[in-house]
Parts: structure tokens; sequence; C-alpha cells
């Protein structure tokens, strides 16, 4: 059966494709029998067991779209798929950054514990700042730099 991929999961790798049929079916990783990832939007053909897709394929056509991220997108209990945007900004992310990134605040706020750790540690003495200072103001011009969907991707909901 050919279909087109709804959503994919990030973490898990599970995704959700809509048939020609109008029906849903879940994958998950072992599913899919493509080098690289899965792409939100990608036409696929897959074989069918119940509600779920077996050996997901991308086809090679001209409405393929072209390489993009996928968006993290869960697969809820009813089938549907629900986006998981960030709970973070990466705006606020690059002004903690900028303005106590030497203390590594701006990574603690992204859910990144041991570099946060790592950075706060350093800071203590004038070597471990000029480390710390440099790190955070290439942190803050990462965040300024990334897209909104790969900021959500790297740094979803804690």
């Amino acid at each position: 059966m050919r279909g087109q991929i709804l959503g994919v999961d990030v973490r898990t790798g599970e995704g959700l494709v809509s048939g020609q049929d109008g029906q849903r079916y879940r994958f998950a990783p072992e599913d899919w029998a493509h080098r690289g990832e899965p792409v939100i939007g990608a036409e696929v053909d897959f074989e069918t067991a119940d509600d779920r897709a077996l050996s997901v394929f991308p086809l090679p056509s001209a409405a393929t779209p072209g390489p993009r991220r996928a968006v993290p997108t869960a697969v809820t209990a009813s089938g549907a798929a629900a986006g998981l945007a960030s709970d973070r900004n990466k705006y606020v992310a690059a002004l903690i950054a900028f303005l106590i990134g030497t203390l590594g605040i701006h990574r603690f706020y992204l859910g990144r514990i041991g570099s946060g750790i790592v950075m706060l540690v350093l800071s203590i003495t004038l070597v471990g700042l000029a480390i710390t200072i440099p790190w955070a103001f290439i942190d803050m011009i990462r965040y300024l730099m990334m897209s909104d969907e790969e900021f959500a991707t790297r740094y979803p909901r804690g």
C-alpha cells in the first residue's frame, strides 16, 4: 500500500502513516526499511498488518519533500499525531547565555544539567572563565541561528 508519513516521535522513532485507504497505521523504528530517518510528508510504500505499517520504504518521486528535519511528533493512543513543541524558548535561552552564561544557567534552563554543572564549576576560576565566556557566547549564537523546528527537536519538553 502507499501512503504519507504524518508524524514521527524523534525520541522513540515511532511514527504514523496515512494509507491510501484512509486508515492510519503505526510503525516502529524496526519497520523503517531504508537508510536515514523518516521525514514528515514523505510518500511511502508499506505492508499492513492490522493497524501496523511494516517494511516502510520512501518512494523516489519528485513529490517527495526535500531534505528537512522531522518535527517532533507523538502518536497518541487514538492514533492521532500531536505536536511536541518545546516548552523552552530559544530567545530566552540566548538572553540567559548572554547575561549569565558563564555560570551555565542557560544549560540548566534547556535541561542540559551535566554541562551546566561543568560550566558552573569552571566559572569559579579565571582559567575556567576563559573557557566559559566563549562557550556561553557560542551557545547564544547557536540558539539564535537555530530554526524553531531544530530547537524544538534538540530541546524537547522536559
